[in-house]
């Protein structure tokens, strides 16, 4: 299973970024492997509006059955619930905790958006 994860830095060391569509960089994790690729979000860090849609379709190119984030806004949730992704909002922490988190079924899976868009 592949996750994605926002993240403040490209290590699992990092701190997971507390926003979605506007995180610096997605880790996409592979939970089987432990193999991790870095994706660059810059594209979105300014983005006038529609930061959160971008961000899911790019998630979405990158093949994740979950995404773990602080916050997501509500075009960002729909378009990740319309593919099929799972949201977890409300991660804090490391990168690497997060995941153990995740593993060890912590974490739960969000019902809706958690803050207004353009947070």
């Amino acid at each position: 299973m592949k996750i994605v994860l926002t993240g403040s830095g490209d290590s699992l060391d990092s701190m997971i970024d507390k926003r979605f569509g506007r995180a610096a960089l997605f880790i996409s994790y592979d939970l089987e492997s432990g193999e991790y690729t870095v994706h660059d979000n810059k594209q979105n860090l300014n983005a006038a509006q529609g930061a959160g849609i971008q961000a899911a379709e790019k998630v979405c190119s990158i093949g994740a059955e979950a995404v773990i984030t602080g916050h997501c806004g509500p075009k960002a949730f729909r378009a990740l619930s319309a593919a099929g992704i799972k949201v977890y909002c409300g991660a804090e922490g490391s990168i690497s905790s997060v995941i153990e988190d995740f593993r060890s079924g912590n974490l739960v899976v969000s019902e809706s958006a958690d803050v207004e868009g353009h947070w």
